[in-house]
């Protein structure tokens, strides 16, 4: 909250240039970088590097949700086009982070993923929220909302 104007304000990082932004919540569908002007949000899920994917949930207001994924497991492809339905329909309340656990194997054993397709949602850096397995993009929206 802007104390100055009442505003509700929060903190979003770039997915371009991994920058933190300080931006009006109610405008925020339509907030742009004052680093590299890259539109906020995107409606797409971002597969970031593990230094972005720290900053994502550890400097921004919004609430954060994981897909841990690896390129053979077919549920994960399964799944793939729910994930991406979910980015269109829950952002800018909630960013949606892909994270390859072949590639990124510490961030997965930090996370204690035990099988994948797993879903974690983050707030403040805490984890709120864990699912694991593929759902109907309906019922995944559902999950992401009652748990965020």
């Amino acid at each position: 909250m802007d104390l100055k104007t009442g505003t509700a304000v929060v903190n979003a990082v770039c997915p371009h240039c991994d920058a933190v932004n300080r931006i009006v919540a109610e405008r925020a569908s339509d907030a742009h970088c004052g680093d590299c002007g890259g539109t906020l949000f995107t409606g797409h899920p971002l597969a970031p590097s593990r230094n972005s994917i720290e900053r994502h949930i550890a400097r921004s207001d919004i609430p954060v949700v994981v897909d841990f994924w690896a390129p053979w497991c077919g549920p994960c492809r399964t799944m793939a086009p729910a994930f991406e339905r979910a980015a269109q329909e829950l952002e800018p309340n909630f960013r949606l982070l892909k994270v390859n656990t072949d590639v990124e194997q510490d961030l997965a054993q930090r996370y204690a993923i035990r099988g994948i397709p797993t879903f974690v949602i983050l707030r403040d850096g805490n984890e709120v929220a864990r699912v694991s397995g593929a759902m109907n993009p309906a019922r995944f929206i559902e999950w992401v909302r009652s748990n965020g």
